[in-house]
């Protein structure tokens, strides 16, 4: 593989990382769908919008213990004169009714049961007094109470036909309820994306070997691999390559028969020694930029090889993370069907002083506060690229805009959130 012309590695156009987003974005496509088990779909996405196929509570609903009644019955109805009636039946939940209610008639009703016909409304229990008349039971209730109290009518919840969730919704706690309740035993959900994960460099270490000289241990991997997980997609990890572009290129090209999406830190930069450049140069690949106006990360590469997208992320863990966050997570969003932002924006004072002038916007690695009712985001540490230990308890990125002066504690800054 021809190496790039050095000179080409500095003639790099940036664009904005919202252009890049958008070409990355545009570059892939939803994967397809498989069906799967409701106890197996839990943290997948919804390959299709789920309709309700029929209301919720299906039925007239208790929601207490207490009796049915009829509230015209419960008019006079005052603690010195309380109303009598008569118990025509017990309802636990399912069980349905025998009986409508009829003037002067109640039903002993647990919460959840089915209401009877002829009832309105349902007494609390603490309501009333129970006692028997003639060999029958009966209860005498003595406030009058509105049409409808503690009863859940049909509908009332979900109606028939209403769209419920979305297509790409992640399945969580409350979406596997719903879709228990409407029957699905078997879910559409989004196939999971294959993410092939490939280290590039001659002085990286597998996590197990000893350090040596000049050698550090890879730690892009695992994180991208961990990162890749928290988004319901699949790691392929390839492992790590030398400074070698051959051995990359066939690396590359294998791995893209087996994955969506490949992801690649290191090799990005000026040097003479850094293989994405060169790979992602070649005539079988559609480069769709290898600049953005930011900072950490601006060297941050993407390529098609055919329909498949490569992102070259740099390989400073400080910015290879927020490269992810800022670019691999909205292609992975398309891939499972997801609309909507990619992360939620907010505003918030900042922490601590940044005292950092910079022609770029820069993203920094932060961790959120509440604080007298304010939202407050501080930089886990020094910004610097090549740190790995601010990534630790980073639960947000704050967006810096080109500034001729810092900024001071306390101002608003733009910030988004990355946990998910």
């Amino acid at each position: 593989m021809q190496q790039t012309e050095s000179s080409e590695r500095f003639r790099r156009k940036a664009i904005q990382p919202e252009e890049a987003q958008q070409a990355i974005v545009n570059s892939v496509r939803a994967l397809g769908a498989e069906t799967v088990g409701l106890y197996e779909a839990w943290d997948r996405h919804l390959a299709e919008a789920l309709i309700a196929p029929h209301p919720f509570p299906p039925f007239r609903r208790s929601g207490m213990d207490g009796y049915a009644v009829r509230t015209a019955d419960l008019l006079q109805a005052a603690p010195g004169s309380p109303v009598e009636l008569t118990v025509l039946e017990c309802l636990p939940g399912g069980k349905a009714p025998k009986h409508s209610l009829g003037p002067g008639q109640a039903s002993r009703i647990m919460t959840g049961g089915m209401v009877p016909e002829g009832a309105d409304a349902v007494v609390m229990l603490e309501m009333v007094a129970a006692e028997e008349r003639d060999d029958l039971p009966c209860v005498r209730i003595g406030k009058a109470v509105a049409p409808g109290v503690n009863i859940s009518e049909i509908g009332s919840e979900i109606r028939e036909g209403e769209r419920l969730l979305p297509a790409g919704r992640r399945i969580g706690a409350g979406e596997s309820a719903v879709l228990a309740a409407c029957g699905c035993a078997r879910v559409a959900v989004t196939r999971r994306p294959r993410v092939a994960i490939l280290s590039t460099g001659s002085e990286l270490l597998e996590v197990d070997e000893p350090l040596a000289p000049a050698k550090i241990r890879n730690s892009n991997a695992p994180m991208l691999a961990a990162l890749v997980r928290e988004l319901g997609a699949e790691p392929i990890l390839l492992g790590k390559v030398p400074d070698d572009a051959e051995a990359a290129g066939r690396l590359v090209r294998g791995a893209l028969s087996d994955c969506d999406l490949l992801l690649t830190s290191g090799g990005v930069s000026v040097g003479d020694f850094d293989v994405m450049v060169d790979i992602l140069a070649q005539p079988d690949a559609k480069l769709l930029f290898n600049k953005i106006a930011m900072r950490p990360g601006s060297p941050t590469s993407a390529a098609l090889f055919g329909e498949k997208l490569v992102l070259a992320l740099s390989g400073n863990p400080g910015a290879c993370f927020v490269g992810f966050h800022l670019f691999a997570v909205p292609a992975l969003h398309r891939m499972l069907g997801m609309d909507g932002p990619t992360h939620l924006e907010f505003t918030a004072c900042l922490g601590e002083d940044f005292p950092k002038v910079n022609a770029y916007r820069r993203y920094i690695r932060a961790s959120t506060a509440i604080r007298d009712g304010q939202v407050w985001v501080t930089p886990t540490g020094d910004d610097k690229s090549s740190l790995m230990t601010t990534i630790v308890g980073a639960d947000c990125l704050i967006e810096i805009p080109p500034l001729k002066e810092g900024l001071k504690r306390g101002h608003p800054v733009k910030a988004w959130n990355i946990r998910r």
